[in-house]
């Protein structure tokens, strides 16, 4: 297994300072933004998509420090009921997947998207129950956009080879494992996730047997290491379901925190254990969401757990069992 970088943190410096720096923390791979709500500041697709030159200098520069690259980023909405919103975000995404196969990438990350509650509404509509019976049927409605869309959009995965890499999140219609399978189910294997447990911590989901179930299916494309602390003197009173800012920390039943800070390090040992049990030994890619902390800190305090967690080498034979 490799421990990786979500490079979005370190956008204020050049993509060279950044690899550098992560070189010298003992990083191994980086997953680069190239649009959708992760930026480009390290990765603009229209500087390097079917520019050969521009690619082998992207090449040497992330040998010149020992470095690969885990998968490309772009999170939007491309199911999004504004048709100029939805065409932009599909056009970041299939850009996406088309330099990720130029770059011998085989990931790109993404969200699913979510479309709104029916073809006359103007905001994306995030169903979570199914009564009254108007939301059954706008949860409904919802899928069946879904299912035509990423069956086109998993056909482009598959010519180019590339998996995309979707990550379960709330506010979109792929927010938890039965989903994702759904959505895989209705497409291709070239559709799985980007497991990001962060996300998964606070709806009381238990990561390790997620892990088993989507890992099952080898549904498992990509990992984003990310922690969540839940505190629960604010989530005894009003849930889980919190429209705090994240900048109100005293006030959030939880909120996005450094590995390490949400669930201490045995728990990460046994996600790590838990992802070789079902065949993932990819890339950890530490995404840096804590705002109790600076990004360089953050990164060097997860960088500094999963060290301790992770295998680099293969299993040998098991002589005990013979």
């Amino acid at each position: 297994m490799q421990v990786g970088v979500l490079t979005v943190p370190l956008g204020g410096q050049s993509l060279a300072e950044a690899l550098s720096y992560l070189d010298t923390i003992g990083v191994d791979a980086v997953e680069l933004a190239c649009g959708g709500f992760p930026g480009d500041d390290h990765l603009p697709r229209d500087q390097y998509l079917d520019d050969e030159d521009a690619q082998a200098e992207l090449r040497e520069l992330l040998d010149e420090h020992g470095m690969t690259v885990s998968a490309l980023a772009t999170h939007n909405n491309p199911l999004h009921p504004d048709d100029e919103r939805a065409a932009a975000a599909d056009t970041e995404l299939r850009e996406a997947i088309r330099l990720a196969d130029q770059l011998g990438v085989d990931a790109v990350t993404c969200f699913s998207g979510l479309p709104a509650g029916g073809p006359n509404d103007e905001v994306p509509n995030w169903i979570t129950a199914p009564w009254p019976t108007e939301h059954a049927e706008a949860h409904e409605y919802q899928w069946e956009v879904a299912t035509d869309y990423w069956g086109d959009l998993a056909d482009h995965a598959a010519e180019h080879d590339v998996n995309v890499a979707i990550e379960m999140h709330p506010n979109m219609l792929v927010y938890e494992p039965r989903g994702m399978l759904k959505l895989r189910e209705a497409t291709n294997d070239h559709v799985g996730a980007n497991f990001d447990p962060s996300h998964l911590y606070w709806q009381g989901i238990d990561v390790t047997e997620a892990i088993r179930l989507l890992g099952e299916e080898d549904a498992i494309h990509h990992f984003h290491a990310k922690d969540t602390k839940v505190y629960d003197s604010e989530a005894r009173e009003k849930g889980v379901l919190d429209t705090a800012p994240y900048t109100d920390e005293p006030n959030r039943s939880w909120l996005f925190r450094s590995i390490g800070y949400g669930h201490d390090e045995s728990h990460w040992k046994d996600v790590v254990s838990t992802l070789r049990m079902v065949g993932y030994d990819g890339t950890l890619s530490i995404e840096h969401e804590d705002s109790l902390t600076s990004a360089r800190e953050g990164l060097e305090k997860a960088v500094d757990v999963l060290d301790r967690a992770v295998f680099e080498t293969t299993p040998g034979d098991a002589y005990w069992a013979e």
